[in-house]
């Protein structure tokens, strides 16, 4: 079995903002997909998962944007499998890059899941060891011992960062959003990107309020942690606040996703708004 893929990658037009340049929860997409892609590889497409009634799901995840991905642009894509700790926790890398170099960076952790509906048609998802077949599929891949992954083997981690000297001062914004019906994803829950979009969404209305062009949002960072998925019809609350400034001065902002005050996930993002110092964007986010 190889123990890492490279392959094409691309972004459709409606990833992309009004300056042309891909949204954060579109770069999740891509790195979805490669997944996606990886798997089908090596023997397990989508369709073989649910013959098996199995799954894998996110638990984890970070992003870190070397560049902003521009429409058109062609990428290719290199992933590998970091550990697969009981058979159970999938640790994979992926590397997105064009002719322009390095643009993304993902570390992802999956959890492989046993899917069956209960008598109301909803997938309960439980997790379980992967099959012996599905484990020598994808095999464990050190990136710092191969001379083609040699340079990209170092994990995506979100920046250091200096918190605000008061940060119970910082003012939350919320965005209450409705999942749709016709979103949900095979598995019947709001897929995980899409909790990046409705960060973004909260952000750049607070950045809108405040008189900002959130055309200009950067996507620098994100990482996120999810606990719960968000089915169809429920009302999914963001709460949201400035907790810190990196030293390149790129705003970090916590955001807790919850449903009836459950939690659903936690993510962090860091941004920057071009032209916006990072005093001023810490102001427009509710920070002082």
């Amino acid at each position: 079995m190889r123990p890492f893929w490279t392959v094409p990658a691309s972004l459709p037009r409606h990833a992309f903002s009004a300056r042309d340049a891909a949204r954060a929860g579109d770069v999740w997409r891509a790195f979805q997909e490669v997944a996606v892609e990886a798997s089908t590889l090596a023997g397990w497409p989508p369709l073989r998962y649910r013959d098996e009634d199995v799954a894998f799901v996110m638990r984890t995840m970070t992003v870190v944007h070397a560049r902003e991905v521009l429409y058109g642009e062609k990428l290719d894509a290199t992933t590998w499998v970091r550990s697969f700790r009981r058979g159970m926790f999938s640790h994979r890398e992926i590397r997105l890059c064009s002719a322009r170099g390095e643009i993304a960076s993902a570390a992802q952790t999956w959890v492989h899941v046993r899917a069956a509906k209960d008598p109301d048609g909803h997938w309960q998802l439980t997790p379980v060891r992967a099959p012996e077949s599905l484990e020598r599929a994808f095999p464990i891949h050190d990136a710092t011992q191969d001379d083609a992954t040699r340079e990209l083997a170092e994990v995506p981690e979100l920046p250091s960062f200096a918190p605000l000297a008061a940060p119970q001062r910082a003012t939350p914004f919320e965005l209450e959003v409705e999942a749709w019906i016709t979103t949900m994803d095979p598995l019947d829950h709001v897929n995980h990107p899409a909790y990046v979009d409705w960060c973004d969404e909260a952000t750049s209305r607070a950045l809108r309020r405040a008189g900002l062009d959130p055309v200009m949002l950067v996507p620098v960072a994100e990482s996120a942690t999810y606990s719960r998925g968000v089915q169809a019809l429920e009302r999914a609350l963001v709460s949201s606040r400035v907790v810190g400034v990196t030293e390149a001065g790129d705003v970090v902002l916590d955001h807790q996703i919850t449903v009836d005050d459950a939690r659903c996930a936690s993510v962090t993002t860091v941004r920057r708004v071009i032209g916006v110092e990072s005093s001023r964007l810490v102001e427009a986010l509710g920070g002082f």
